[in-house]
């Protein structure tokens, strides 16, 4: 498992449009980069989250953040997604599984006594320079903007 002070995995995926999305060019932003991985589009902790950054996404961003949803969801899914809820903020598609894999958020889960392999909630805040400044385990789906901002007073 990464922790904080790693160097954060390149990485190149595409987002919902098929447009290439690469750490390097986000780095060069001069941002903090939320990259924040969920398990599936349009499923009700996904959106709770997923809708708590899109209306905190203006403080995020005057904040000095860039916030990048990740999950296994294919582009049209994650088209679908946010049009439904108009999120502001791209999400790459992890079909093959090599960003939650390399992240290290890809677990065996198990549910009413199934096990499964899935994503683990989990955010990664990626200082311009390219290390982990934080990890959130398990965020808050309903709080998830605010449990980022917190961590900068």
């Amino acid at each position: 498992m990464l922790k904080v002070g790693d160097k954060a995995p390149l990485f190149e995926a595409k987002d919902q449009n098929g447009n290439i999305v690469r750490l390097e060019d986000l780095l060069k932003e001069g941002k903090k980069i939320v990259l924040y991985f969920y398990p599936k589009d349009d499923t009700p902790g996904c959106t709770k989250q997923a809708c708590n950054l899109r209306d905190h996404y203006q403080e995020l961003l005057n904040a000095g953040y860039l916030v990048v949803g990740v999950s296994v969801d294919d582009e049209v899914s994650h088209r679908k997604f946010i049009e439904k809820y108009q999120l502001p903020f791209p999400l790459i598609s992890d079909t093959q599984q090599k960003l939650v894999e390399t992240y290290g958020v890809w677990k065996e889960k198990n549910m009413y006594g199934k096990k499964y392999w899935g994503t683990v909630r989990t955010t990664f805040i990626i200082h311009p320079d390219g290390t982990i400044e934080r990890i959130i385990k398990r965020p808050k789906t309903e709080e998830h903007a605010e449990e980022i901002l917190k961590g900068e007073k």
